[in-house]
């Protein structure tokens, strides 16, 4: 059901000009039966101009009639056929002027990590136009120089979780068209929340140094038994001399 305009100014302008019942009230302002009992008390609204919906053309006065009349009647909002058969535009989305500039960004990042994207879901999603996307993938851009690739959620032109709907709506039709996917497109089509949940991979160190005892798996390895400690005099295998061998040097001419 449709509510009408300033719907709490209305119903100022209600409980000040007619017997309407609260409960009456709030179904057709689209508030709470308790509201429209503080706005009368003058503990809610206070200090707001009311609506007049009859000077509006939102309510007749036979219609307001009625409903004194019948605490039972509902009210219904004036049909008015300047509004009828009007639909909501649709088109690219609205982006401020102050997040439009970076807005070539987002694209070449879309472009760049989720190639499997479409011209119109980019643009739905970002708000821009297909020529400004085919410019930017054939890299005629006039700024593409200039241009860093950049994610559209960082930037606030979209959210996460719309940023995910397209990513797992290509992974769906890519699955459904039965091509063979590289490692690198199957990275890309998993969305955020897949790729939180993913155990993390062994790393394999960058130093060569370590290599000899690194292994991908995490059981622990055995423990080799200790060499003995050789001291220096077994080492160079020096004969022990004693007090007889210096006398015997001693007595030879």
């Amino acid at each position: 059901m449709a509510k009408p305009l300033m719907a709490k100014a209305t119903a100022v302008w209600l409980v000040d000009n007619t017997t309407i019942s609260f409960k009456q009230i709030a179904d057709f302002v689209g508030m709470h039966e308790l509201e429209v009992q503080g706005i009368a008390d003058g503990d809610v609204a206070a200090g707001v101009k009311g609506f007049d919906p009859i000077a509006n053309n939102q309510l007749t006065q036979d219609e307001i009639d009625t409903a004194q009349n019948n605490p039972l009647h509902k009210l219904k909002l004036k049909f008015n056929p300047a509004a009828s058969g009007e639909e909501k535009r649709r088109g690219p989305r609205y982006t401020p002027l102050s997040k439009r500039q970076d807005r070539p960004n987002s694209i070449l990042w879309l472009v760049k990590f989720h190639p499997e994207l479409s011209d119109g879901q980019i643009a739905k999603l970002v708000g821009t136009t297909k020529p400004t996307i085919q410019s930017i993938r054939e890299r005629t851009h006039w700024n593409i120089s200039n241009m860093q690739p950049i994610d559209p959620v960082a930037l606030g032109l979209c959210k996460q979780s719309e940023l995910d709907a397209i990513v797992q709506k290509a992974a769906a039709k890519k699955a459904a068209e039965g091509g063979v996917m590289s490692d690198d497109e199957r990275r890309k089509l998993v969305s955020t929340e897949q790729s939180l949940e993913m155990d993390a991979a062994p790393k394999i160190p960058t130093a060569i140094e370590g290599l000899e005892t690194f292994s991908l798996s995490d059981e622990p390895t055995e423990e080799k038994d200790e060499e003995p400690i050789i001291d220096a005099d077994s080492f160079f295998n020096l004969p022990k001399g004693g007090a007889e061998d210096e006398d015997e040097d001693d007595l030879r001419p």
